[in-house]
């Protein structure tokens, strides 16, 4: 496994560009299973947990060729309707696939999702509604196992917001008979770029943007070509990179408005962030950042995927301050990892008490998952000395070659390979 050996305490300055979205990614690749043919995705990152869903549909029957960003998907040989366990249990997204093979297909076997360590994050609104869509659903041994002979029109109401059963559903209705209404709708970016690549294959949504959804099947889809949206998680993580080291970095390849609640507590922090175009560029030189509290929420609330990273920020902010995540009550793990650089926080129920203005200093620490990662690795640029951070393989589900970015703004920054440490 690699690891990460940082030698912090360098003001980060300069330009870097984001890529590709990961989680529009990971619903734009099972879109293409509503229609037979050849589409392509641009703007596509090379991450582990595309290759994850690649190597999915790829057993589905999908010839899928990735080069240079673009991914080239043929779904006419799709002939298998069953995702198992092995390619499942990697990543909870792989339950994508449900909707669409479904939808069109009228069969669709599908493990029970694995993924990240931490939270409980139940599938129960992509069966229920799956069901009002006329589905029958049987859990077997550990999948689930849908059929119908085609999928019937019907309004759906979900108690939360959820951005993968409305984009399950979301794919599932675009070929239903009749009319779909899905009433509280997740906004995410993300699933406007699902939604409009949906449109573009021949789909009828009106609503987009919005939380109530209209979706008038059709009887046939058509493949097609679409760009990926910048991956907002990540430019907010280097945005980030750039205040809690106080320095000055632009992060281009950017859609701002994706951005605007975490640029909005960057701003109240004390640093300045301005943008201009598909840019945004934080200053935070000279400044000494101020606690602020964050409470995550659906988009366009702040991200939870956002919340590690700005407890690790915080961890050297003057003050005290709460970040509280209403989305996944126990995306903590973080939280002792920092500690062991010197952060001092407390974790009571959902929320994170962080007791600011401490001298980070390297040390050791291991990665739990994907965001946390990311924490940890900001904990290590802004602290003096040596930090090592193990098991970046979850780092590396979600970002792009990241040491080669934080290099491009004059950090301290060395991938290690290796097995045991």
């Amino acid at each position: 496994m690699d690891k990460f050996i940082i030698n912090g305490g360098k003001k980060l300055n300069g330009k870097v560009k984001a890529g590709g979205a990961k989680n529009a990614t990971l619903a734009l690749i099972p879109a293409t299973l509503l229609a037979s043919g050849t589409s392509k995705l641009f703007n596509t990152p090379e991450l582990n947990d595309v290759y994850t869903m690649l190597k999915l549909v790829r057993h589905l029957g999908v010839q899928a060729d990735f080069n240079d960003g673009t991914i080239e998907l043929d779904t006419a040989g799709v002939s298998v309707l069953e995702a198992p366990y092995e390619h499942v249990k990697k990543m909870r997204a792989s339950v994508y696939v449900l909707g669409p093979l479904l939808a069109r297909h009228g069969y669709a076997k599908v493990s029970l999702p694995g993924g990240c360590a931490w939270g409980p994050r139940p599938i129960n609104l992509h069966i229920e509604g799956l069901k009002k869509l006329g589905a029958n659903i049987d859990l077997v041994d550990g999948y689930i196992i849908a059929t119908a002979k085609r999928l019937q029109g019907n309004r759906i109401n979900f108690d939360i917001p959820s951005v993968g059963a409305t984009g399950n559903l979301l794919m599932a209705a675009v070929l239903a008979k009749g009319e779909t209404i899905l009433n509280n709708a997740a906004m995410e970016p993300e699933i406007t770029n699902l939604a409009m690549m949906l449109n573009e294959m021949g789909a009828k949504i009106e609503g987009i943007e919005t939380p109530i959804l209209h979706i008038q099947g059709v009887d046939m889809l058509k493949p097609a070509d679409v760009h990926t949206i910048p991956d907002r998680i990540e430019a907010g993580t280097l945005l980030v990179a750039g205040a809690i080291t106080g320095g000055t970095v632009t992060v281009e390849g950017i859609n701002p408005l994706h951005l605007y609640s975490v640029i909005a507590k960057l701003e109240e922090s004390g640093v300045s962030v301005t943008y201009n175009g598909d840019s945004a560029t934080v200053n935070a030189a000279g400044v000494t950042p101020e606690a602020i509290n964050v409470t995550t929420g659906p988009f366009p609330g702040y991200p939870t995927d956002m919340q590690a990273q700005w407890i690790a920020y915080m961890s050297v902010a003057e003050g005290v301050s709460t970040v509280t995540d209403t989305i996944y009550r126990d995306r903590f793990t973080h939280v002792p990892e920092l500690a062991r650089l010197g952060a001092m926080i407390e974790v009571k129920d959902n929320s994170a008490v962080i007791k600011g203005g401490n001298k980070l200093s390297g040390a050791k620490v291991m990665s739990t998952d994907l965001r946390a990662s990311a924490s940890l690795v900001l904990g290590g640029l802004a602290a003096h000395g040596r930090t090592e951070v193990l098991r970046i393989y979850h780092l590396d589900r979600g970002y792009q070659r990241l040491e080669e970015k934080l290099k491009q703004l004059g950090a301290e920054i060395e991938r290690v390979p290796g097995s045991e440490y």
